[in-house]
């Protein structure tokens, strides 16, 4: 089961509903495969903050002429026949 918290202190606060796990019951958490993930809290920013987080993430891609180039070379990787030539029993058997 992954279920996911916000640590404050020494207290790990689990932020999705587990009710399959009775009131008093110890657990373990093991934090060697926890994703880390630090950002600032949803509250802390203003609209504005948020918008100009986006707005800065979408420009990513901005201004990269060799984009266009890029992803027609990997479309046409992906669709490039993969196969391979087999040869026939009956072929052999004939020769």
């Amino acid at each position: 089961m992954k279920v996911r918290g916000i640590k404050r202190g020494q207290n790990i606060e689990i932020i999705e509903q587990i009710n399959n796990i009775p009131d008093g019951t110890e657990i373990i958490v093991d934090l060697n495969f926890i994703e880390k993930q630090i950002s600032e809290p949803q509250s802390s920013l203003t609209p504005e903050e948020k918008l100009a987080k986006l707005n800065k993430l979408f420009g990513v891609w901005e201004n990269q002429p060799d984009l266009t180039e890029i992803f027609a070379e990997i479309d046409q990787q992906r669709h490039a026949y993969q196969g391979r030539n087999i040869d026939s029993i009956d072929q052999e058997e004939h020769e």
